[in-house]
């Protein structure tokens, strides 16, 4: 009676981790949905503000970019920026503020402008979308912009400072001059979020762009800070020969203002592949007894997770959308697997859109 019983409860047993194992695929649960699909075009991105090809910059060396981009014609797009809201939190913890300090733009001259900190900045914003106008005065366009640089939001004040006409881009409204002075120098700064997303939002007359980075899953805890960087240093100095060669061209591609060939060539995967693997497949192998390696991919899988899901949040709201994420390059792989399981999605192929 009891060899039954036993072997009873191991067959059940057996039969949990197997059931456990077994996964409901999801692939197929959109598939009578009615009404368009959400298309979504990652574009990996150089970071415009670092490197030689930073030193010769000019926004009009975007344009075939831009224009590309445009012929695509995003109805949302998303920016590798910190929102507002996530800068808030992060300044009000000791365990952020270095990163705060760093990434979080600088509240302080908006804040003395227009009497708002940024949560009250933010929504004020909300407000004042519930009541836009298809064609909005010049007061309100400045008043807006106002408010997004209190609220900490930089490019999407940009959205609405480049969609004023040029005698209208002056102090008033909640902009006085430091504002101006403010959003005078972004315009020319070189810098992705501003001049490829924004200037491409307001050509098109969206009304914002949306702030999606999150650095609150990727702050691991680690004791030994100098031997961590030592450790990832030494996996990223082992990458392939073709990886290193591929890294010169692209700056080659850069210092030569081809801004287009660079976007086409980080888009590519075969460059993608070779580049995550001298990054993050490097860190994998780390033979270090303290697993440095995985912890930093780690912090890099979860901050691609809540970015991805800051982006489904930015267009859960609009069906049928088209989305286009702007964003650094080693991003693209884990964006474009992690958006592609979500329903009623698909993705636009890059290089196919950058032809």
């Amino acid at each position: 009676m009891k060899r039954t019983i036993l072997a009873g409860m191991v067959s059940m047993a057996l039969a949990a981790t197997a059931y456990a194992q077994e996964r409901v695929p999801l692939s197929g649960l959109d598939a009578d949905m009615p009404g368009p699909r959400t298309q979504v075009l990652v574009l990996g991105s150089v970071h415009l503000s670092q490197g030689e090809g930073a030193k010769g910059f000019g926004p009009a060396d975007l344009e075939p970019v831009l224009q590309r981009l445009a012929a695509y014609q995003p109805t949302v797009v998303t920016i590798e920026a910190l929102s507002g809201e996530t800068c808030t939190l992060m300044r009000l913890r000791a365990t952020y503020k270095e990163v705060a300090g760093g990434f979080c733009p600088d509240v302080a001259d908006a804040k003395r402008a227009t009497g708002l900190d940024v949560p009250a900045a933010l929504d004020a914003i909300d407000t004042a979308f519930k009541a836009w106008p298809a064609q909005p005065e010049a007061a309100q366009r400045r008043r807006l912009a106002a408010l997004f640089m209190a609220a900490g939001e930089p490019a999407s004040a940009l959205v609405q400072w480049w969609q004023l006409p040029e005698a209208e881009r002056h102090t008033g409204d909640g902009l006085d001059d430091a504002l101006v002075a403010s959003l005078r120098k972004r315009e020319a700064s070189p810098n992705e979020s501003y001049q490829i997303a924004a200037r491409l939002a307001a050509r098109l007359g969206l009304q914002r762009v949306f702030a999606v980075d999150d650095h609150t899953g990727d702050n691991i805890d680690i004791d030994d800070e100098a031997g961590y960087d030592k450790a990832i240093r030494a996996a990223w100095a082992g990458a392939s020969a073709e990886a290193k060669q591929a890294r010169v061209r692209i700056e080659a591609l850069r210092s030569a203002g081809d801004l287009l060939g660079t976007y086409r060539a980080i888009n590519a995967p075969a460059y993608l592949r070779g580049a995550i693997d001298a990054d993050f497949g490097q860190a994998l192998r780390d033979p270090s007894p303290q697993r440095f390696g995985r912890k930093y991919v780690a912090g890099w899988e979860a901050r691609n997770l809540r970015m991805v899901a800051n982006i489904r949040v930015a267009f859960g709201g609009h069906p049928g959308a088209r989305v286009l994420s702007v964003v650094g390059a080693s991003h693209k792989p884990w964006f474009d697997v992690l958006l592609g399981q979500m329903q009623g999605v698909d993705m636009v192929d890059a290089e196919q859109a950058l032809r």
